[in-house]
């Protein structure tokens, strides 16, 4: 066998990427004396003219992003394939029973910061929406119209960029969605509000892509002993990152220079992402999958995992078919992914309604209950604070007790929760039991969105992971554009009414889990599809 000595995998065209990327950086940072030109406007930058260095800078990044698209773009000719069997048999069991090693933990800390990116974005609409109504005079529900439609952009990024990790590559999707995470943070100089919305459509579109493949490179690259466990865990960190980093920019800079330099954070945060593509690898399976097997060797050698040993677990066909699968996401409406797609997408649903309905409309309704505007949100931190810890056990248990019942207990708990929200609020809701119930709401929630997307990310098989992970991903942003459409229109239901709408599908979902979901606990990814298929009854013929 053949030895590796390179252990990377290079750009396809890197010539046109790095040009590309350096025409984004030079016109998004046309756009930052003109920032701080309004210095002694405080920067508000209200109905100020376009500027041609402006508009020649908006050019420059336009043509830059579509120069590195291409540059990351797939050759359509690719040396050194290699048989199907062969490329199954040396490459992919390897990567799960690989050890975890330095390079492991390098591609773990690397993908947490571009999780916590995703994160720090959503988030920061809240810190950004008071001085944006200040400046634009815009009522709370004219501003509202702001994260509603950067919701919707998060939501179609994540299928876009899920179906975008299945053509042209994990590490390529994850690297286009960072160029554009820098050319959008050009919305910080935006004069108009319209314009801000519109810009904010496009950072949704890139930050919703991070999710899904960060995800998906995760299951495909993390030993299967360590897989469940650590992608929760970085899930979680993620999440809690995120938001810090959004508090503790705003507090730092918004009072030296306003609202608007929150959106330029996204030059330098795209530019660590794109520094740090060294540590973040293609995944093997993706390689193998496209012929491309030397460039998977390269991977698994730099992985610690052995490339001479040959795999005889299974046929060379059935292999084969387990490998290869035909990248259409109209695939996961079909047996044997039916049921469990649609009790995933209903989960991520149930979560998009919980975190941007339910809790969006809490405040409010606790203080129709006859709780102060001090008291509600005295009450609601601490139910934070108490619901952060657990997130770690959720972890624990996720990776011991197992993946599908731990991802269907806490959707049954988060149903459990909201119609105990709905029945006591019904028979008149004490003062002393909101705490343990907003706790729990909290700690049940944050579990299931942590596991829902590592786990989506496990059953979905290879050809079809990141499409099936963006789907997914879409789905809880999907909640949340629903549960913001109401917000907007005034229409805000009372606790008992809304508790009782969201727990409906989020009791279906825990229950279509349950009952179709696998157990992917310590599995290689190609025996988890295998068991997914036996369900159909059909493990001889390809899923194409």
């Amino acid at each position: 066998m053949e030895q590796f000595t390179e252990a990377r995998v290079t750009f396809y065209h890197p010539i046109i990427f790095w040009l590309g990327l350096t025409s984004v950086v030079i016109g998004t940072g046309m756009h930052i004396p003109i920032f701080l030109d309004a210095a002694s406007m405080n920067y508000m930058m209200a109905n100020m003219p376009m500027t041609k260095t402006m508009l020649a800078g908006m050019a420059l990044i336009i043509a830059g992003t579509i120069a590195t698209a291409y540059g990351l773009y797939p050759r359509k000719i690719v040396a050194g394939r290699m048989s199907t069997a062969d490329a199954v048999s040396y490459t992919i069991h390897a990567m799960d029973d690989a050890p975890l090693s330095r390079e492991h933990w390098k591609l773990l800390l690397a993908l947490t910061f571009a999780l916590i990116i995703d994160v720090m974005k959503p988030a920061t609409l809240g810190f950004v929406m008071p001085g944006m109504a200040i400046e634009y005079g815009l009522s709370k529900h004219e501003v509202a119209i702001l994260p509603f439609f950067a919701l919707i952009g998060t939501a179609v990024g994540s299928v876009v960029w899920g179906l975008l990790g299945d053509a042209i590559g994990r590490r390529a999707s994850l690297l286009l969605a960072a160029v554009m995470f820098i050319g959008t943070s050009i919305c910080g100089a935006m004069p108009t509000f319209a314009w801000n919305v519109f810009m904010c459509i496009m950072m949704g579109l890139s930050a919703g892509g991070l999710l899904p493949v960060t995800f998906t490179l995760l299951a495909e690259t993390i030993p299967r002993k360590q897989r469940g466990g650590l992608s929760v865990l970085i899930g979680g960190i993620g999440a809690v990152g995120g938001y810090i980093a959004a508090s503790g920019f705003a507090a730092l800079l918004e009072p030296h220079f306003g609202w608007r330099v929150m959106w330029f954070l996204g030059l330098p945060t795209g530019l660590i992402v794109i520094a740090l593509n060294r540590y973040i690898p293609e995944s093997p399976r993706f390689l193998a999958q496209c012929g491309r097997v030397t460039e998977a060797m390269h991977v698994l050698q730099r992985f610690g995992a052995s490339v001479t040993a040959r795999e005889a677990a299974y046929s060379h066909n059935t292999q084969a078919h387990v490998l290869f699968v035909k990248s259409d996401i109209t695939r996961l409406f079909k047996p044997p992914f039916t049921v469990l797609t649609f009790g995933l997408t209903g989960a991520g649903l149930a979560w998009g309604l919980v975190n941007f309905g339910f809790l969006l409309w809490l405040p409010a309704n606790l203080q129709t209950l006859g709780l102060s505007t001090t008291a509600s949100d005295t009450l609601l931190a601490q139910s934070a604070l108490f619901a952060f810890p657990p997130v770690i056990f959720v972890a624990w248990m996720y990776h011991v007790w197992g993946t599908k019942r731990t991802l269907a207990l806490f959707a049954g708990l988060l149903a459990i929760t909201l119609l105990l929200f709905s029945t006591f609020s019904n028979a008149g809701l004490s003062e002393k039991w909101l705490p343990p119930l907003v706790t729990a709401l909290l700690i049940s929630s944050s579990g299931l969105i942590a596991m829902l997307f590592p786990y989506a990310a496990e059953v979905v098989p290879n050809g079809l992971r990141g499409t099936g992970s963006g789907l997914i991903a879409g789905s809880s942003k999907a909640g949340g554009v629903l549960a913001l459409s109401v917000a907007m229109t005034s229409a805000l239901p009372g606790i008992a009414l809304s508790a009782l709408i969201v727990a409906i599908p989020t009791a279906l979902s825990a229950l279509l889990v349950q009952l179709h979901g696998i157990e992917t606990r310590n599995m290689r990814l190609e025996d988890i599809e295998l068991e997914m298929r036996a369900k159909k009854k059909d493990v001889s013929d390809p899923v194409n």
